[in-house]
């Protein structure tokens, strides 16, 4: 796990761990990089986990990680790019991706629509950073070759150990 101190070199947006609330790091403070994965970070500042979009990796004085494709040959989606790139949607708290956590149930192709649909899930109800973790996911996949549209099913886990 990776620890680093840095200092805001702006005010760096942020979203607070794990309910979701926004909050913006003022410049010249120091944070914690406890997690640096998917081209985004999970810092810890005035006791607070506060997850930083890769797109704001400026603020934390580092050069933001680039998603990128080899284009294939013709005009469809490769499914296995779009694997890879949900590979790079990690939980902010725990240094696992969405895939690997088992969080992503099907991922289907409309190669005629140029779309892509995903049954996923979270890692509990009511999490305050689905919707953030929701448009990584919608955000990354857009950056595969050839897609025009990411839709996707929120599934809610079964509460009851009967089902």
């Amino acid at each position: 796990m990776e620890r680093r101190m840095v200092t805001t070199v702006t005010d760096c947006p942020g979203r607070i761990v794990p309910v979701g609330t926004p909050i913006t790091i003022p410049k010249d403070n120091f944070v914690t990089i406890t997690q640096a994965l998917g081209g985004n970070y999970t810092v810890t500042y005035n006791g607070n986990m506060v997850r930083v979009d890769g797109t704001d990796a400026a603020a934390l004085g580092l050069e933001p990680e680039v998603l990128e494709f080899e284009q294939p040959e013709g005009e469809d989606i490769i499914e296995e790019q779009v694997w890879d790139a949900l590979r790079t949607v990690f939980d902010p708290e725990i240094p696992v991706d969405l895939v690997n956590l088992g969080l992503i149930y099907k991922v289907e192709i409309d190669q005629s629509a140029k779309g892509v649909y995903i049954e996923m899930t979270l890692t509990a109800p009511g999490c305050g950073m689905g919707p953030v973790l929701v448009g990584d996911v919608e955000y990354r996949v857009a950056q595969v070759p050839n897609v025009e549209s990411v839709s996707y099913t929120h599934l809610t886990l079964p509460t009851n150990r009967e089902v």
